[in-house]
């Protein structure tokens, strides 16, 4: 009994910590001054601070909710802090595992839907995210892999039997000090450009490093940098639009103006253009708690968001639902992946929602669920963060809270 009471201060202690820990962590990203956080909170973020939750082996149901005709499946439960997900190109899947520095391939040559092994493709990274096959006729090297560590964009040659993959070299150097360290790759519709993406260093701020808040593009012959947007504050994720060619990305709006402002966005962004941040958000809307007065420099007008969605939902992976092999109602339409939020009263996301488009990619219906079930009974069980849809009524999913991959497939 003696033992036992002495154990029991101890596991609330630690339990304490860990809660404490992830708020101040919290606060130095949002970089705005120390603020309070109110009971409902904090609660919202002690799930977020449990262990690990534990999944089923692999190809078994799962329990989430999705639309009538399709099942989840557990693709594979070995892959912790799962983040980006890519095709090579043989057809195997492989994904950033970004805290453990890693990349990797999950072959599944049975075609079972379950992956076989997880190969190791290269290690000892900083914060690997964006991932990027290109692939050149014109070219002796083949097909390389672009990596986009939290530092630095580097190629790599690629062995598509071995799947294994060797520097090449480095094609530019990033921002890596504070604030938002995701770093995600988009081939231009060019095929001569590969744009990456840097957040902000702070919650809301001007910044004095012109690539951050920005998406940057890389002349892949040149190996010059540019520029191509700004003005986003943290756009994680990026997609071509298969008919109309624009590049899409999700955007994560600031926090500390309340539980529903400011609004989450996906942006189709155009190289040139300015979205706003850190003086407007959504539609246009000024931010008058950050500043009233636009400075020198910044007079062209800002492009209002494509997309409005659900403040502090953290949108991140979004792709859009081909024809073949897919229910027409679904044609055109755009699948995001809410990672969830962290400081609303009222927790919100933990889910993939659907997004109508018509087929020039203009809003022609609701934002609806698409796959439910990352929450239960208070407990946050996992959160999605990208998708990779494909034909035949396919998709799959990445939880880095769970550390596994889903697959999602028609009955």
């Amino acid at each position: 009994m003696r033992f036992i009471s002495r154990c029991k201060p101890l596991r609330y202690t630690h339990r304490v910590k860990r809660i404490i820990f992830f708020i101040l962590i919290m606060l130095l990203l949002s970089a705005c001054g120390f603020v309070w956080l109110n009971r409902a909170q904090i609660a919202a973020l002690v799930p977020l601070v449990r262990s690990t939750p534990s999944l089923p082996a692999g190809g078994e149901p799962l329990p989430f909710q999705v639309p009538p005709g399709f099942t989840a499946r557990l693709f594979s439960r070995d892959t912790p802090g799962v983040r980006t997900l890519v095709r090579d190109p043989r057809g195997t899947l492989v994904a950033s595992l970004t805290k453990d520095g890693r990349v990797v391939a999950l072959p599944d040559d049975d075609g079972d839907g379950v992956a076989d092994s997880v190969v190791e493709v290269v290690s000892g990274l900083y914060g690997p995210h964006g991932l990027a096959f290109v692939c050149s006729e014109r070219s002796d090297a083949g097909c390389l892999l672009y990596i986009a560590e939290e530092d630095a964009v580097r190629s790599y040659s690629y062995d598509e039997a071995t799947r294994k993959a060797l520097v090449k070299e480095t094609l530019t150097i990033l921002p890596s000090s504070g604030g938002h360290s995701t770093r995600s790759l988009a081939l231009h519709p060019d095929g001569k450009r590969l744009l990456v993406s840097v957040g902000s260093s702070c919650n809301a701020c001007e910044e004095k490093d012109t690539r951050r808040a920005a998406v940057l593009a890389i002349d892949l012959e040149s190996m010059e940098t540019r520029r191509f947007a700004w003005g986003l504050r943290n756009t994680v994720f990026m997609r071509v639009h298969p008919q109309t060619s624009e590049i899409w990305g999700t955007d994560m709006g600031r926090d500390l103006l309340g539980d529903d402002v400011p609004p989450e966005e996906v942006n189709i962004i155009r190289e040139g253009a300015w979205y706003g941040w850190p003086w407007f958000y959504g539609a246009n809307t000024k931010d008058l708690v950050f500043s009233r007065d636009v400075p020198p420099g910044f007079e062209q007008e800002a492009i209002p968001a494509h997309i409005e969605m659900q403040a502090h939902s953290a949108p991140l992976g979004l792709d859009f639902i081909p024809r073949k092999g897919w229910p027409e109602e679904f044609h055109n339409d755009l699948i995001v992946a809410f990672h969830g939020s962290w400081n609303r009263t009222s927790p919100t996301g933990y889910k993939l929602v659907r997004i109508e488009l018509d087929a020039s990619g203009k809003p022609s219906g609701e934002i609806s669920d698409f796959m439910t079930g990352f929450t239960q009974g208070g407990n946050i069980l996992g959160r999605p963060v990208d998708v990779l849809v494909e034909p035949n009524g396919v998709i799959y999913v990445s939880d880095d809270r769970a550390g596994g991959i889903y697959r999602i497939s028609k009955d």
